[in-house]
């Protein structure tokens, strides 16, 4: 399979070594308590936020936690509520403070939502009572706690390490590489998953509406879990868009161009939404509904450059011929250079630099 064939599995290992860069931790870190039901009331406010959450959703904590997978099983999630019960230490959490001072949860989220949920008295959608603890807390949940034993959860103290950057005006970098090293609870986030929840904002909504577009859902095929479709559209938003060249790593182009246009400020939603909307409809009425693919899985090098090429060519207000369109497009998958460009290395910048070049001049006679 080529380095960046899409499916729900894990990253291949040669595109981990390919984005592999080197940082400059410019960050801050500081200590701090927190008692459990601050933490719980920090969280329903939304200044603790857990990258799973909806920033805009209205949606009640409860419900909107467990609208996705909760990782832990009941038991882990009763252990860790007896721990705290019993006046036990527990492990700390990781934070990051926005310029807002909003808390971002890098490192903790099982915990965390553990406790929204014992406190809501729901997990996963059934009524939380404490069943594989001590005697004296089963069949209890918190409304039906002793008073003393209530008191002793509210007041339990869990340990904060809290990460801000230098300054406002740095990049997203060293907080994404620090998220990807602690974000180790249940299941990893993938990488836009992690890109959600540091750079929030309406380009992040927009992207999540395209995904909706009925031409680009049967080109992909069903939602992805980890959000990969997600991450194709602002891919190719980025590569169309982005004000200065593509600089590898591709994880940190990304979310440097999500920073740059998080408020839609720099590029319009109107103009973003033609670019990409115009070109998946062109290429599927040209190609069939199934583009973008060398062999069964969708290639994402093939995407972006396909995708871009053929967007600069109908950025010329020129109208282009379908049936051209699907011409250019079959030439250039018989391309020894295209294939090797979206085949080998494809987070290079020569690599990038080369399809995206190859894919343009394809298109440009359309």
């Amino acid at each position: 399979m080529c380095p960046e064939e899409l499916e729900d599995q894990p990253i291949d290992d040669s595109e981990v070594a390919e984005e592999s860069t080197e940082y400059k931790f410019d960050l801050t870190f500081y200590g701090a308590d927190y008692p459990v039901d601050g933490l719980v009331k920090r969280l329903k406010n939304r200044d603790v936020v857990i990258p799973s959450f909806d920033p805009a959703s209205e949606m009640p904590l409860e419900v909107e936690a467990f609208q996705r997978k909760f990782i832990w099983t009941k038991l882990q999630s009763e252990r860790f509520v007896e721990s705290l019960l019993l006046g036990l230490p527990v492990p700390g959490i990781f934070l990051v403070q926005e310029s807002n001072r909003r808390l971002l949860v890098l490192d903790g989220q099982q915990r965390l939502l553990t406790l929204a949920a014992f406190y809501s008295g729901v997990l996963n959608k059934k009524e939380f009572l404490l069943e594989n603890v001590q005697q004296q807390f089963r069949g209890k949940g918190y409304s039906t706690l002793d008073e003393d034993q209530r008191r002793t959860l509210d007041d339990a103290i869990i340990h904060a390490t809290v990460i801000k950057k230098t300054q406002d005006s740095q990049d997203l970098s060293s907080i994404y590489t620090l998220f990807e090293r602690l974000n180790s609870g249940g299941t990893r986030l993938s990488p836009h998953e992690i890109r959600v929840a540091l750079v929030p904002g309406p380009l992040m909504h927009l992207v999540r509406e395209l995904n909706n577009d009925t031409y680009w859902r049967g080109a992909f095929g069903s939602p992805s879990k980890s959000l990969k479709d997600h991450e194709l559209i602002l891919r190719f938003i980025a590569l169309f868009f982005a004000p200065i060249p593509y600089e590898s790593p591709m994880k940190d182009f990304l979310t440097a161009y999500a920073q740059h246009n998080k408020d839609l400020s720099q590029e319009s939603a109107n103009d973003i939404v033609h670019a990409f909307r115009g070109t998946i409809h062109k290429i599927v009425q040209a190609v069939g509904s199934k583009p973008f693919r060398l062999k069964n899985a969708l290639n994402a090098a093939v995407f972006d450059s396909v995708m871009v090429g053929l967007a600069r060519r109908l950025a010329t207000g020129v109208p282009a011929d379908v049936g051209k369109i699907g011409e250019a497009y079959f030439r250039l998958l018989s391309d020894t250079d295209y294939l090797y460009a979206v085949s080998k290395a494809t987070a290079r910048e020569d690599q990038v630099a080369s399809r995206l070049k190859l894919a343009t001049a394809a298109f440009a006679a359309v």
